[in-house]
């Protein structure tokens, strides 16, 4: 696999279809109000801090000037106690959950470090959430009554990738062609583009096979 890793759609822009026939009225809508973060209205600064720097570990965007905004999304959607409508049996609910959540991973880093989550270097930070994804806890205690690696892996990290790659920056990343109404795709084969839909990408490992 080569080193070098290059936008494999660079250039391509899923809101350039802003005034053509692949969005409707409801579609601009979404996509407006997803590059407008709403204001913290849920989650304590404390909270925050810390769902701030698990979001940025979780999906680092070094490259970006203005990263793709994760957090305010995660802290609306537990502000009006919108869920998924479902859950595990082993899980409390999700205002519940992120809440004892995120103190638990400050608490892991407070005894393994003796500094909050937010504060830690990455790789400290990577460590804590590595401990959590094994469960080798230091601080079972603060877990007590939450799965602490369901919590990662289907609480935590799920939600922060389905809210990033609803983003028009994470869309245009990936060549996501945005909705399929009302334009809709004529040409279904893995191998067949419609003339509206991003350029065939070029992944640098393709070059080694």
């Amino acid at each position: 696999m080569s080193d070098d890793f290059s936008d494999p759609y660079e250039g391509y822009d899923v809101l350039s279809k802003w005034d053509t026939p692949s969005f409707n009225d409801q579609t601009r809508r979404v996509l407006a109000a997803r590059r407008t973060p709403p204001a913290r209205r849920f989650f304590t600064q404390e909270e925050w801090r810390t769902l701030q720097a698990l979001c940025d570990r979780a999906i680092p965007q070094p490259e970006r000037a203005e990263p793709v905004p994760i957090a305010p999304w995660i802290d609306a959607d537990l502000h009006a106690d919108r869920g998924t409508g479902t859950r595990y049996a082993t899980m409390p609910a999700a205002r519940t959950a992120w809440r004892q959540g995120l103190a638990a991973i400050d608490a892991e880093a407070l005894v393994r470090f003796g500094t909050p989550f937010a504060d830690l270097a990455p790789e400290r930070q990577d460590a804590i959430l590595t401990a959590v994804d094994d469960e080798s806890l230091a601080d079972p205690y603060a877990w007590e009554g939450l799965p602490a690696r369901r919590f990662l892996r289907d609480t935590a990290l799920k939600t922060i990738v389905s809210i990033y790659y609803v983003h028009p920056q994470a869309m245009s990343e990936i060549g996501y062609g945005g909705p399929a109404s009302p334009r809709g795709y004529l040409r279904l084969g893995g191998d067949r583009l419609d003339p509206w839909e991003a350029p065939q990408g070029h992944w640098p490992e393709d070059e080694d096979r």
